[in-house]
């Protein structure tokens, strides 16, 4: 089943996954940094929500205090952006 987070601080709008058991795949951002997100995603896919949250969670971009990644890691394990 897909899930659909919507943003908040960043340039993507919105991060579409799936889970499969405890495993999260097929993550897809709306908008941001095309490259970088597809990387992020491609290194994510079959990872936990809690591998991801351990490796993104507090990330920052630039001054903001969130950035892409640590949207995915709220994403996954359900949190507010």
């Amino acid at each position: 089943m897909e899930e659909t987070f919507k943003t908040r601080g960043v340039c993507a709008t919105e991060i579409r996954f799936e889970r499969d058991g405890d495993r999260i795949r097929n993550i897809r951002f709306a908008g941001g940094c095309n490259g970088n997100l597809k990387a992020v995603a491609k290194l994510c896919d079959g990872m936990t929500a809690e591998e991801i949250a351990s490796k993104l969670l507090g990330n920052s971009c630039g001054n903001k205090p969130t950035s892409c990644a640590d949207q995915l890691a709220r994403a996954v394990l359900g949190m507010d952006p």
